[in-house]
């Protein structure tokens, strides 16, 4: 029962660092990659659809994102879609593809995306914690139901805090990495 409470725990704890992984795929490092419009949705007839299931998306080079629709009468809707996503560039469609160019990131806007960066970690910490809390809880309704002792409660408690221990070191870790390369020029 407890083994089941501990595989639960890590398992939890390890979807709070996915789930962190993904959202720092959304900001903007020194270059563009096209997890920054991974959020943006379009109106498929009648049906919000991602970005991505409308058309190619691709990173052409270090500052730029190219979106080809699978269908041209797309494009209008798809210019909306990014002007109200508001990424901090405007979308310049040709008539058969829409390019976005994004400018070189200013000193200012690297310090603005860790912060963003710093708000996700500490969502993430909070997720683990929650999960260590819920673990602790399961243990001590073992103790309180007489079905382990209390050194094994106190044991298996502990264990679980090693484990959040853990997985905050590795969330430090991931923001470590993500810092450095946004503020790589």
């Amino acid at each position: 029962m407890v083994n089941e409470i501990y595989e639960h725990t890590q398992e939890n704890m390890q979807k709070s660092i996915d789930a962190l992984k993904r959202d720092f795929s959304t900001l903007r490092t020194g270059k563009v990659t096209t997890g920054i419009i991974d959020n943006i949705k379009v109106d498929y007839y009648g049906t919000m659809t991602a970005l991505n299931q409308v058309g190619n998306v691709i990173a052409t080079d270090a500052t730029t994102i190219s979106i080809t629709p699978w269908e041209k009468t797309l494009l209008p809707t798809i210019e909306k879609a990014i002007q109200e996503a508001n990424i901090g560039v405007n979308p310049n469609n040709d008539g058969d593809f829409i390019k976005l160019f994004f400018p070189p990131m200013t000193s200012d806007q690297r310090q603005e995306i860790v912060k963003q960066a710093k708000g996700m970690v500490e969502h993430a910490k909070v997720s683990v914690r929650n999960v260590r809390k819920d673990g602790n809880d399961k243990i001590k309704k073992l103790e309180k139901d007489k079905e382990i002792s209390e050194d094994e409660s106190k044991k298996s408690q502990d264990q679980i805090q090693k484990f959040t221990d853990e997985y905050i070191a590795k969330i430090d870790e991931a923001f470590k990495t993500k810092e450095a390369d946004i503020l790589k020029v």
